[in-house]
């Protein structure tokens, strides 16, 4: 069934090319003044916010570089009624990555191992390492594919493998629960998608996508309450541009997602449908409103299926200055998965910002909040729920070109009572770190 769905979408999406296209018709992204190109707006363009301050990343480079970091956590909690305990961390992080831009590719990849060491705690050393990877391709002058994948392996509970970059603000609805966090918990997770988008005429775009996603907490007695979940979906959208700044039009977004408890499974199925409107009030800002209706569907073992409607709506924000760049959210939908059971009304908000100083220094800041309440309270496999509130404060020194000082704070608090390895409410660290990056240009 769900192949068949994601196969329509995507026919459905394509029916347009056979039709006659204006020669000047491009997709994807554009700069403003080119009255021609049709940007694809926040809710349809299946990425992140920029959080990098400053002119774009340069194009056709070699990058990476070796970070040491030393910090001190006051409440180290994995769970499982532990005491709380003090623990000073010491990490070795690397990472390599390559952007290379030709005349109809771009590709982007990025891989980060490292190494953390608990003390007192060594039983909780830890190899992280994530994987990025970003590929586009243009068909045709009017026709894009891009495809992304992502991997990651790591038991750090303040940001990805202890990288300073904050939180990610999305663009557009998730529909796994948002903000869960199993706080020294092993966890793999590997998310991998796809978009089509055509821009048929002067003003009109159409496009199509699929995504995959896999959680997995290898240590069930790091992560009490928290279980395997798997994601898939397809979409499909239509965007019109009805001015030179303003772009309106609809989304369809199919989800099915499976949790794993032991000897049981979750099943859910989401269809949601959207309206949006997004207006570029300036070539770097952009504000997003998108709203609609949502239909779940979940079967749990030796329970009868349920489902409802409920409502989805989200709001965001973003401007990528030369010396600031910020991004703010707020949604309310219908999520499953992500490591909880059940289905949840969750609230979320995200917000990022970065300020450059002055030549040598920036800072930044960034926030999560979530709540989650279940709507499937019968069911003997649910969890009931709960909130939480992460944040971030980061201040980067330039020591020279390539030597960078970090200092950074970071807070979390969570409280999902029936969760024991999310159930102690609050964890503060603070972290020095000395990073060392090298540049070099492709081909050159």
């Amino acid at each position: 069934m769900f192949a068949r769905v994601c196969l329509g979408l995507v026919l459905l999406a394509t029916i347009p090319a056979w039709s006659q296209v204006e020669p000047a018709a491009v997709g994807g992204d554009a700069p403003a003044e080119d009255n021609q190109q049709m940007r694809t707006p926040p809710p349809v363009n299946g990425a992140d916010y920029p959080v990098v301050v400053g002119a774009e990343m340069r194009s056709n480079y070699l990058r990476g570089g070796l970070t040491y970091n030393t910090s001190y956590i006051d409440n180290l909690f994995a769970g499982n009624g532990n005491a709380a305990i003090a623990e000073t961390t010491f990490s070795v992080l690397s990472n390599i990555s390559l952007d290379e831009t030709l005349p109809k590719q771009d590709i982007s990849l990025t891989y980060s191992p490292g190494f953390t060491f608990y003390q007192p705690s060594s039983a909780l050393n830890e190899v992280d390492q994530s994987l990025n990877a970003a590929y586009q391709y243009r068909l045709m002058p009017h026709m894009t594919v891009i495809a992304r994948d992502g991997f990651q392996k790591s038991s750090t509970s303040y940001g990805s493998a202890d990288s300073i970059d904050g939180g990610a603000v999305p663009e557009a609805l998730q529909p796994l629960t948002p903000g869960i966090i199993a706080p020294f918990a092993e966890r793999l997770s590997n998310s991998a998608s796809a978009k089509f988008s055509f821009q048929f005429s002067r003003m009109s775009m159409v496009g199509a996508s699929g995504s995959l996603m896999k959680v997995d907490y290898p240590d069930q007695a790091e992560s009490v309450g928290l279980f395997d979940s798997n994601e898939r979906g397809c979409g499909a959208f239509y965007n019109r541009r009805i001015s030179e700044s303003q772009y309106m039009g609809l989304t369809y977004q199919y989800s099915w997602i499976l949790s794993t408890p032991d000897g049981a499974e979750s099943e859910t199925q989401i269809n949601t449908l959207q309206g949006f409107y997004s207006i570029y009030l300036r070539r770097e800002l952009s504000i997003s409103f998108s709203g609609g209706g949502q239909h779940y569907n979940v079967i749990q073992t030796s329970l009868p299926s349920s489902g409802a409607w409920g409502p989805s709506v989200m709001a965001s924000a973003g401007w990528q200055g030369q010396h600031f760049n910020a991004a703010a959210s707020l949604s309310r939908q219908v999520t499953s998965g992500g490591g909880m059971l059940g289905v949840f009304q969750s609230d979320s908000a995200n917000a990022n910002l970065r300020w450059q100083l002055a030549r040598t220094w920036s800072a930044g800041v960034s926030g999560v909040y979530a709540n989650n309440k279940s709507v499937t309270p019968l069911s003997f496999l649910y969890a009931e729920g709960g909130h939480s509130i992460s944040g971030q404060v980061t201040v980067q020194h330039a020591l020279n070109k390539e030597l960078n000082a970090n200092l950074e704070y970071d807070r979390i608090h969570e409280n999902y009572g029936s969760i024991p390895a999310a159930s102690d409410p609050d964890s503060d660290r603070v972290m020095i770190s000395l990073a060392w990056q090298f540049e070099r240009p492709l081909g050159r």
